[in-house]
């Protein structure tokens, strides 16, 4: 490497000549792009001098493209950021050009040729109400340049042969994290290694709750109180550091992984929300697990539109009585709380009458998993996300105590649940990024000792090609959720950026576990292979936490303004 962290360069380099320069010098012409689509966009849909929400739905496909679009050219800002924080520190190698390189060159031709929203939507700029004359703006020299010359098939091969050098616990390229978060993710990584690799596959294949030794040792470690402030008994770091620990226990198991979202949204919502005497009380036994929460939102007949909940919340002296049903709620039988969303205002039909309850239960067992009074519950059986089980809730005089109306205020839920969810897709893009991960390594594994025709599948640039592109991605969305999580630490509202931080995230671990799959050909369809697994659990990262499609539409209507 040279002096100043730009990769040596030969003759025969297939890395672009003054690499960053040329990303960085491409990007304006992108931006330029977005900012035509969201005019375009806003004219179709303003009415009468206002953005209209049926106007949004009624041309969904180019709105959603629209969010895709600027998913797309804030991934490219982030990795040219990446890039540069590198370079200035001296880490900027040859493994990381290409990186660069062939993310920017894929990513580019996909802006121009067609953004996959999914397998079978393709988006184009036309899609978007942009003109072959719009388009000509990406018709500078460096997009140029990098549409031709960046992703090839010698720098794919090139890649992989550096990922093959490295240490199989790296992140295959300087993650761009500091001294201290780069611990805190060799501490997890060690963890997932020693601790859940082992056993995953076993707890997968059995639908078996991850034991409690493990969470009382993710306890001790930390985990449930990480972001938690110090006075509270948490650990009062950053959610950078939420993120890099999630990505970490995920690419081990996104189960594991996953373990602390329902403390991660509990905190949030008690210190958003809630009084200092409900902060003094929950707080800490959540910090320490000592207190297992549930989030408890979804009705069978509402999905995403938690504004038409049905589960009503009435006084009961100066208590509380709830009845209705609730459905995928994660981990509910031997949790201790649930974060609890009823309608208490009757009268309204919309997110204004609900309220957030924190409701006591007993943790139950094997033999009798809901053994408080008021409640019942069946399990739903899930091709994957498993470990800590899904369930189905019924409440029928469900008693809660007055002082566990959070906040002591009602009709203010739906607004401290939306406060939550800035935290919650940052997590869940972290999490997404380790299941993407996770299929990178088991897949480079699989393709290094598997001999066809004579040599390993690596050697073969389809199955390489593959390889290639899993880490470029992987590292591109990673790029995008620390941006988010950075953007959180700093105060500053990040909902569009957490939202494309998952958005992406999502449908990369999607591909990554389907090419991972793939390359593991009929032995990935067996049950036995960690690759089935993998595939399965990163399914559900396109839905929960919203849903692509509701998630592009967040988007859009946050770029209209």
């Amino acid at each position: 490497m040279a002096h100043d962290g730009q990769p040596m360069m030969n003759a025969q380099s297939i890395l672009i000549a003054d690499l960053r320069e040329v990303t960085g010098a491409a990007l304006p012409a992108v931006e330029q792009v977005l900012d035509m689509a969201v005019a375009r966009l806003r004219e179709t849909v303003t009415i009468d001098g206002r953005v209209s929400a049926s106007a949004i739905e009624a041309h969904q496909t180019a709105a959603h493209g629209v969010a895709w679009l600027a998913t797309y050219v804030e991934a490219l800002r982030q990795m040219q950021n990446w890039a540069t924080r590198l370079g200035d520190e001296g880490k900027f190698g040859e493994m990381e050009a290409l990186i660069l390189q062939i993310g920017f060159g894929e990513y580019l031709w996909q802006i121009y040729g067609g953004i996959p929203m999914s397998q079978g939507e393709m988006l184009r700029l036309q899609d978007m109400g942009l003109t072959q004359e719009d388009m000509r703006v990406l018709m500078v020299p460096e997009v140029m340049r990098l549409t031709q010359d960046a992703n090839t098939q010698a720098a794919r091969t090139r890649l992989v042969e550096l990922i093959q050098e490295q240490d199989a616990n790296t992140t295959f390229g300087a993650a761009g994290l500091d001294d201290e978060m780069e611990m805190v993710r060799e501490q997890f990584r060690r963890f997932a290694v020693e601790k859940v690799e082992p056993f995953a596959h076993e707890w997968h294949l059995k639908d078996e709750l991850i034991p409690m030794e493990v969470i009382e040792e993710l306890g001790e470690m930390g985990v449930f109180g990480l972001t938690i402030p110090e006075e509270y008994g948490g650990f009062g770091l950053s959610k950078t550091a939420m993120a890099v620990v999630s990505e970490e226990l995920s690419r081990g198991y996104i189960g594991v992984g996953s373990l602390a979202t329902r403390s991660e949204i509990a905190a949030e919502l008690i210190l958003c929300g809630g009084t200092e005497a409900q902060k003094q009380k929950w707080l800490p036994g959540i910090a320490s697990a000592e207190i297992l929460p549930t989030a408890v939102f979804t009705e069978p007949n509402t999905g995403s539109d938690l504004g038409s909940l049905r589960t009503r919340a009435v006084r009961d002296g100066d208590d509380w009585s709830v009845t209705g049903n609730k459905t995928w709620i994660t981990h509910a039988a031997r949790t201790h709380v649930m974060t609890l969303l009823a309608r208490t205002d009757p009268e309204t039909t919309d997110y204004k009458g609900l309220s957030m309850f924190l409701a006591e239960k007993t943790p139950g067992t094997d033999d009798a998993p809901f053994p408080t009074p008021g409640m019942t519950g069946g399990e739903i059986e899930v091709l994957g996300y498993r470990g800590m089980k899904e369930y189905e809730l019924a409440f029928d005089g469900f008693h809660v105590k007055g002082e566990n109306l959070l906040g002591g205020e009602t009709g203010q839920g739906f607004k401290q649940l939306m406060q939550t969810f800035e935290s919650a897709r940052i997590q869940t893009a972290a999490r997404a990024v380790g299941v993407a991960q996770s299929a990178l390594d088991v897949s480079l594994r699989y393709a290094r000792d598997r001999k066809q025709f004579g040599k390993s599948l690596i050697e073969f640039p389809r199955v390489s090609g593959k390889i290639a592109m899993m880490a470029v991605e992987v590292m591109i969305a990673r790029q995008l959720t620390y941006f988010s999580a950075r953007e959180k630490d700093e105060d500053r509202r990040c909902d569009l950026e957490a939202g494309m931080a998952k958005l992406l995230g999502a449908r990369v671990a999607w591909a990554a576990a389907d090419n991972g799959l793939q390359i593991h050909g009929g032995n990935g369809f067996a049950l036995e292979y960690s690759i089935s697994r993998i595939l399965c659990d990163a399914r559900i990262l396109n839905i929960f936490e919203g849903a692509a499609e509701i998630q592009a539409q967040v988007i859009a209507r946050r770029l209209l303004g």
